[in-house]
C-alpha cells in the first residue's frame, strides 16, 4: 500500500479555486530545524529529570557505601564512649584504691585530661561533607590514647610500689620515738603557746617529756641526713637528727643531748639514734618529734600504730589534741 503524501492547499482569492502550495527549501529547513530543536530540548529536559531522580548503578553503589560508612562511624563513636567509661572507672580505682593503699598522691586531673597537639592537628581532615564527625571522633581517640598512656605510667609506678611493699612498710615511721613506758606526750600538733617566745604559733610536731639521756629510737628504716647541730635550717632545735626514710617520708628528732649516728648512716626501725636533752629553745628535757610526708609536716600521732593498743592509741590522740603550752 502506497504512502499518501500530505499536500497543503490554499484558496486563490481571485479565482476562488484551491491551489496547491509549493513549499520552498527555507520553509522546509525551518520546519525540520524546529522539530530537531524541540526534540533536543525535550531530550535535555528528560535527561536532567532522569539524572536528578534516577540513580545510576554506580551512584547507587556509592550511596550504599556512604550509608555503610556512616553506620560504622556511629558504631565507632559508641565504642569509644564505652571505652572512655571503662577507662574512667580504672582511673577512679587507681586514684582512690591502688594509690591510696600505698599512700601515693592521685594523678592530677589536669594531667589525665590534658589536650593533644595544636589547632593545626586536624587540618588535613577538613573540607569534606563529614569532616566535623570525623574530626570529633579522631579527637576522642587521641584523648583516649593520651589518658591510656598516663594510666599505663601510673600502673608502672603502682607496680613498683607493690614490688617494694615490704621495704616501704619498714620505712614508714610507724612507732613512737621513745619508749611509751618512759615518756608521755605533753604537747601536740597545731597552734600552741611557746614558753620562751611567749606567743601562739604553729607547733609542727609533738613534744614527749622524758628524763635527760632517755634513748631515742628511729621510727622506721632510713638514712641519716643530718646529725648534730643543723645550722640555720634548724634554728632553735638545738642538736637534731633528720632521717630520710624514702618514699616521701622524713622524721626530725630535736633538742637532743647526744647523737649516736652520723650523716649517711643507714639505720633500722627501733635502733637507738640519740638521747633526750634540752638543747636549743627548750624549757625542759623532752623530745620534739616531727613527721614530714612529701614535703609537708603532718601530725606524728597518726603514725604510732605499730606499738600501741587501741586504748593506748586513743589516749595518745586525746593527749596530743589537748590545747596547752609546748616545751619548745
Amino acid at each position: 500500500m502506497g504512502t499518501i503524501k500530505k499536500n497543503k492547499y490554499k484558496i486563490n482569492p481571485h479565482t476562488l479555486v484551491y491551489e496547491k502550495v509549493r513549499v520552498g527549501f527555507k520553509e522546509r529547513f525551518k520546519e525540520v530545524s524546529f522539530g530537531v530543536a524541540f526534540g533536543v530540548v525535550v531530550a535535555v529536559i528528560l535527561t536532567i529529570v532522569g539524572y536528578k531522580t534516577i540513580d545510576s548503578p554506580k551512584e547507587r553503589a556509592l550511596r550504599r557505601e556512604i550509608s555503610q560508612y556512616r553506620y560504622q562511624l556511629d558504631l565507632l563513636n559508641k565504642r569509644t564512649n564505652q571505652m572512655a567509661e571503662v577507662l574512667e572507672d580504672i582511673e577512679n580505682r587507681d586514684d582512690n584504691i591502688y594509690r591510696t593503699i600505698f599512700e601515693a598522691e592521685p594523678i592530677d586531673k589536669n594531667i589525665r585530661n590534658s589536650g593533644i597537639g595544636g589547632v593545626e592537628r586536624y587540618n588535613e581532615l577538613k573540607g569534606y561533607d563529614n569532616s566535623e564527625a570525623i574530626i570529633a571522633l579522631t579527637k576522642k581517640v587521641d584523648e583516649l590514647s593520651k589518658r591510656l598512656y598516663v594510666q599505663s605510667k601510673s600502673f608502672d609506678e603502682v607496680y613498683s610500689m607493690a614490688v617494694n611493699k615490704n621495704e616501704r612498710l619498714n620505712a614508714i615511721p610507724a612507732i613512737m620515738p621513745l619508749s611509751k613506758k618512759s615518756s608521755r606526750i605533753v604537747s601536740g600538733f597545731g597552734l600552741r603557746f611557746h614558753p620562751i617566745l611567749h606567743y601562739r604559733r604553729m607547733h609542727t610536731g609533738i613534744d614527749l617529756v622524758a628524763k635527760k639521756g632517755t634513748p631515742v629510737y628511729a621510727t622506721g628504716d632510713a638514712v641519716v641526713e643530718v646529725a648534730g647541730k643543723g645550722g640555720s635550717s634548724y634554728s632553735g632545735y638545738g642538736i637534731v637528727i633528720m632521717l630520710n626514710h624514702g618514699f616521701g617520708y622524713k622524721t626530725l628528732y630535736a633538742h637532743l643531748s647526744k647523737v649516736n649516728v652520723k650523716n649517711g648512716q643507714k639505720v633500722k626501725r627501733g635502733e637507738k639514734i640519740g638521747e633526750v636533752g634540752s638543747t636549743g629553745l627548750s624549757q625542759a628535757p623532752h623530745l620534739h618529734y616531727e613527721v614530714v610526708q612529701n614535703g609537708k609536716k603532718v601530725n606524728p600521732v597518726y603514725y604510732f600504730f605499730n606499738d600501741l593498743s587501741i586504748e593506748e592509741y586513743e589516749q595518745v590522740i586525746e593527749q596530743a589534741n589537748a590545747e596547752n603550752q609546748c616545751l619548745s
